[in-house]
């Protein structure tokens, strides 16, 4: 089964709610097991939250990956925020520059199959990841 590419706005909680709705069901269809689906689901929250919190507002859209018998997700979250000024450190497990637990984007990255991220002071950040179904 494969779906169509999606993108949707994030501009409140209901969009996120909307976009992982959405993300689980086409990711349930690719045959993702129930492991898969968090951890798509989990790493998309994560990033979603993330636009909010940091930037207000962006985007999340993602695809269908094929390769030979494997299905698997693309997805990309992007915003036009206020950019990561230490990047390296970001990733970094327990840090911090909003007070949380610092386990965001190391979360992510360790859910993920594929991880990426690029981040620009005064221009925003893009993280895009890729989960491969089992």
């Amino acid at each position: 089964m494969t779906f169509a590419a999606r993108s949707q706005t994030v501009r409140s909680e209901s969009d996120i709610v909307f976009a992982l709705s959405k993300l689980r069901e086409d990711a349930g269809a690719l045959g993702f097991d129930d492991y898969d689906l968090s951890r798509t689901v989990t790493a998309a929250s994560e990033l979603a939250h993330n636009i909010l919190k940091y930037a207000g507002s962006g985007e999340i859209s993602y695809s269908e990956l094929v390769d030979g018998t494997k299905h698997g997700v693309k997805l990309v979250a992007s915003d036009e925020g206020p950019g990561i000024a230490d990047l390296k450190q970001a990733l970094v497990d327990s840090y911090s520059s909003s007070g949380t637990l610092g386990l965001g984007l190391p979360g992510v990255k360790r859910l993920v199959d594929d991880f990426d991220v690029v981040s620009q002071v005064g221009i925003g950040t893009t993280v895009a990841f890729k989960v491969w179904g089992s």
